[in-house]
This record gives C-alpha cells, structure tokens and sequence, in this order.
C-alpha cells in the first residue's frame, strides 16, 4: 500500500501534544508493570489449523517516543496496552494481560481457581490458563464469570472449561441476570452490520506498524480464533447478592445498562480486591460504539460508578477491571473511580444543558470541552470513545437522529446528493483541485468532506481516490482517539487495496446455538425481503420436539409473525416436526435430508418463506457507494 509520511501540518500538531499533555507523570507504567509473573514467549497464538489467531510481539515496534505519524498520547496508551505477561494484583488474585483485547483474571479458591471473564477465543483463552498454571501450578477451574454481554468477555469460554465439566455440575458459570439475551442479541440481529464495521473500528485489516494500526486504545485487537458461549447456570440479579465459591466469598453489584445491557460489578472481602467489569477502565468509554449499538446510558453508568464507592471503597485495597491494568491504595481507588464517575456525568450533563439552549449535536461536539482534572487525567482521554461521539450518542439518546432544522428532515442520501454537490462546484477535476487545496493548507476535514462527494459521484475517478486515501491518512496520524485512526486507515486501505470484507464474524455456530426460538424466528424476520414477500400469505405450525412446543408462523404483508400456539393442521398450510432449533437452521441453510425434520402438507410453504428470506453480506461497502 502506498503509504505517505505526516505532513508538516500534522508532525506539528502531534509535536505540540508533549507541551499541552502531561507527559511527566508516569504512574501508569508503574502499575501496569506491578505484580509481572513472566511473559509468553513468543507471544504467538495458533488455531489447531495453524493458523494465527493473535500475535502480540507484532507490536514491538512500540518502544521509545511517539513516531511523527502516531498522536503521542495513543502511542502511550497502546505502549501500555500492549505490555502482555501474567501480573500479580494481590496474592490470591491474578491477571493475564496482553493476550487478547480484554484481560483474564484468576481467583484462587481453597481446590481451585476462579476464572473471570475468558477472552474471546478458545485458543488465547486456553494459551492465558496455561501461562497462569506454568507460574501457579495445575489448579482446576471450579467457576467462570462473565462480567457482562460482550464477546470479548465469554467467547474464549472453552479455553478454560467443558460444556460437559458445566453440565456435570463441576465449574459454575456466572453471569449477570439476561446475559445470555444480550449476548446473543447483539451478535446475531445486527451482527452482519457490527462486524463489517468492526472490521474498520479495530482495525484488523490493517498492518501494525506506525503508519498503520497501534492498537485500539482499550486493548490492542481482538484475536480471531474460536468463538462459544456456554449458558451460565447461576444468574446474578440482585445488588448486594453474594455467593461463596470454592471457599471465596464474592459480593455483587447489579449494574445493567451501562457500558452493557447486562453488566456487573463485584467484590472479594477475602482479598480486599473490587472488580468493575468495563466500567471503569484507563480510557473513555463510548456511549456508542463506532461499530454499531445501542446508545448507553451515562447518567446511569455514573450513577452506578457513585454507588461502587459508597459500598466498596472504605473496604478496598485495590481495583482491577476486565481491560487494562490495576489501581492500587484507597486515595488513588477513589481519584480513580470519581474522576471516571464525573468524567460520564459531565458528558450527560453539559450535553443537555446545550442542547435545551438549541445546540444540535454537532454543534456541541465541536465546542464542548472538559475541566481541566479531566484533561490532566490519563484514565480519561478518549482512546476508545471520544468526546465527540460520546456528545453526539447523548444528544441522539434524547432527541435522535433528527437536529430539528427543516432542511434536514428529507436530505438525500450519499449517492444523490454528491453528484448535485459535484456538478454544482464545477465538476469532478474542479472538487478534487479544491480538495487538494484544502489538504496542502492542512484543513483534512473539509477535503474528506469534497472527496466523499466526489467518490460518491464517480468512484473511479483516480485522482480524487488516492487525494482521499491521502486525506483520511493525515487524519489518522493526528487522531488521539485509536478507533478513529482505524477508521480513518481502513477507509485509506480499501479505496487503495479494495474491500477487505469483514475480518471476524460474530456469529459463531456456538453462540447460533443459544438462540431462543423466538430469537430465531426473529432473526428470519429482520431478514425477510419485504417487497419481494408482499404477495405470500403463508401459515406454518413449527414443532420442536424436544421442547414440545408449537409456534404458528404467519408471512403476510412481508411481515414475519411468529406466537406460541397449539398446532391446528385445519389452519396451516403446513406442519413441520423439527427434533430441534439447530435442525430449522440446518433446513434453512439447504438441508432437506437429515433426520429430524417431518412436513405434513404442503411441502412449499416452509420454503416460500426462507426462499424470501435475504442472507447479510458482510462485504457491503463503506467508503464508497
């Protein structure tokens, strides 16, 4: 890929960071090398395959000062992130960092360890446990918690454990109440979409290396092996709850709808030693994901942050999260976790004062800014979320998509309204002389914003391609924010290289296979092709045999309407027997022929409906139309 070095504007910008930032406190590094075990070596993770699922050591070029093509800040925060080994928090409680995004902790009982939060594949997960028992002896898994719904937190799950060890009733899975709900939800209805997106937000795509991607701010990538999900058997619904595991008393705090659906908190008396899941980690947080959810809650997330250091901080001796690394000694536990608390009330707060003077979202991302504790506070730069979009989900949590201005209520979408803008400035030689211009005076922005008309008008046009991959180069260099880089270089990448697709996908056999039947009727539903089902009017009894129990399935209008209901032959076109939920995604996918599935009447009418049913395409474009 043809790469181009930071302008002038950019290498000063990013000079001026050492003078604005505070570079000279270095407690960070303090605490992110405390309690170090020993490392993996190499720290190179393979499928049974043979191929790599994660490899950390590709991260080696993060030593010494900031390259003129990295914000220094990111660099920091990534040269941290990227430390990998297993660490001591205190004695009895132990992490492994730097195998994956998110961290692996270890909770020795009195026969056994407690695994929180396994990573996200099978493979980093069992090389994490192997690395703890090399330092710690061959202890066996007596429970594994999830902290909360995302995938980075479960997925590694058989790394660490058997469905049949679960079964048995030898590991006990914990999980905040709905976990399963949001886990699947989330990686299977709008799956497709979050994962082609986040493709660019984590750059997995890209190249490591200081033209290319340095992490993510709150890990350094996810791996790419096995995903699974294996139900939890205790659920977690009340703050104040606690259970005893293998001779470990743990205390829980019920914290939905913050930076999950279904998240948690939790407290060890036997090592003074408080948990907060991702809700307070050494970096903003987004309100909403670049890659795609549902916008959450800063108010309550603080509020929850609030309640944290009422009930825990006077006990506490040090703190540990899913990501990053520890904060040790109640004065700094309480900085922490207050600073992190007001750091989302702000956010909340001054967001709806402006908007209810008038301020569009926009308007106020563009103008907001923070105290300066906030500003000083390494813990609360955006490497992951960032002040803008965070203001922008706030505004869109309360008012929506819509700024309230007339003239924006009906616009046209990309590909309309950027041949008007072309053919209006004269044509697409004319924008791109334009945009060069804006880009040799150092205005990035406002040259994306010509070149994206311009691509979405003629996305052959050479000139004006490589002028934008050269643009959205420039903005990743001088981006603090590392999701921003990775969106800004993969949008350089695949107008210079092509579409790369979607380099992971959600949706693993294992997770499909915890999907309600109701959540699978609803995935056929979001699916249905409306215009091309508007002339069906089909009814369907399904029968799950191992359930015993009937759904009705009606398509008309192309609405997909599903209800628990007795068969009733008399009614439906069709009856069909299925022996269980996996043998309709099977008939789905094309097989007619294993055993399990019985049709009675019309055999057409099952399949009218999934001939109507569209697959996701995981390569739809982004950057150009």
């Amino acid at each position: 890929m043809d790469q181009k070095p930071p302008t002038a504007v950019i290498e000063s910008a990013n000079r001026a960071q050492y003078d604005n930032l505070p570079f000279g406190d270095t407690r960070d590094f303090t605490d992110a090398d405390r309690g170090f075990i020993g490392a993996m070596q190499p720290c190179v993770v393979k499928a049974a395959d043979g191929r790599v699922v994660w490899d950390n050591d590709v991260y080696s070029f993060l030593a010494g000062d900031a390259p003129a093509s990295v914000h220094p800040s990111l660099w920091r925060q990534s040269q941290l992130a990227a430390k990998q080994g297993l660490y001591e928090v205190v004695d009895g409680i132990y992490q492994v960092r730097g195998l994956d995004l998110s961290n692996i902790s270890f909770i020795e009982g009195d026969t056994g360890i407690i695994v929180i939060d396994p990573l996200v594949s099978t493979e980093t997960a069992a090389a994490a446990l192997a690395l703890y028992r090399t330092h710690r002896g061959d202890r066996p898994v007596v429970a594994v918690i999830y902290t909360h719904s995302h995938v980075d937190h479960f997925g590694g799950v058989l790394g660490v454990t058997t469905q049949a060890d679960v079964d048995s009733g030898k590991v006990v899975v914990i999980a905040p109440e709905h976990f399963t709900q949001h886990a699947v939800q989330e990686n299977v209805y709008a799956g497709t979409a979050m994962g082609r997106r986040a493709g660019y937000m984590y750059g997995g795509a890209l190249a490591r290396g200081p033209k290319g991607q340095v992490g993510c701010g709150l890990g350094q990538v996810a791996s790419a092996g096995e995903v699974a999900l294996i139900v939890p058997t205790l659920d977690i619904r009340n703050t104040g709850e606690t259970h005893t595991i293998d001779g470990v008393e743990i205390e829980f705090q019920m914290a939905p709808g913050t930076e999950a659906p279904a998240e948690m908190h939790f407290y060890f008396p036997k090592f003074r030693a408080l948990c907060m899941a991702e809700n307070a980690t050494h970096n903003l947080h987004n309100l909403l994901t670049l890659r795609g959810a549902l916008v959450r809650d800063p108010h309550g997330w603080a509020g929850y942050l609030t309640e944290a250091i009422d009930a825990f901080a006077d006990r506490t001796d040090v703190v540990f999260a899913s990501h990053h690394w520890p904060t040790w000694g109640k004065d700094r536990i309480v900085e922490f976790l207050s600073l992190q608390r007001d750091l989302y009330s702000y956010l909340h707060d001054q967001t709806l004062r402006q908007l209810n003077q008038g301020f569009t979202g926009i308007e106020i991302a563009e103008n907001f800014q923070m105290p300066p504790a906030l500003e000083k506070a390494w813990h609360a730069h955006g490497y992951y979320g960032s002040v803008s979009h965070n203001v922008k989900a706030v505004y869109q949590r309360y008012m929506g998509w819509f700024d309230g201005n007339p003239a924006r209520l009906w616009a046209h979408p990309p590909e309309a309204i950027g041949p008007r803008y072309v053919e209006a400035m004269g044509g697409m030689d004319k924008v791109t002389e334009i945009a060069r211009a804006a880009f040799e005076r150092g205005d990035f922005r406002w040259a994306a914003t010509l070149l994206d008309h311009a691509i979405f008008t003629d996305k052959s046009h050479a000139a004006a391609r490589e002028l934008y991959a050269d643009t959205l180069e420039q903005l990743a260099y001088g981006a603090e924010n590392a999701v921003w880089r990775n969106f800004f270089l993969s949008g350089a990448t695949e107008l210079r290289e092509g579409n790369f697709g979607t380099p992971t996908q959600p949706a693993s056999p294992s997770i499909l296979a915890q999907l309600s039947p109701e959540q699978m009727f609803d995935t056929f539903a979001i699916n249905v092709n409306g215009p091309r089902a508007w002339d069906l009017d089909v009814a369907v009894d399904v029968t799950f045999s191992d359930i015993a129990t009937n759904y009705r399935l009606t398509l008309r209008n192309g609405v997909l309407v599903y209800r628990k209901a007795p068969a009733q032959a008399a009614t439906a076109q069709a009856t069909i027997k299925l022996a269980n939920k996996m043998r309709l995604l099977m008939f789905a996918a094309g097989d007619v022929d294993s055993p399990g599935l019985d049709i009675a009447g019309d055999a057409n009418a099952l399949p009218s409906i999934i001939a109507v049913v569209d697959r996701p395409d995981p390569g739809f474009n982004i950057i150009e139309p």
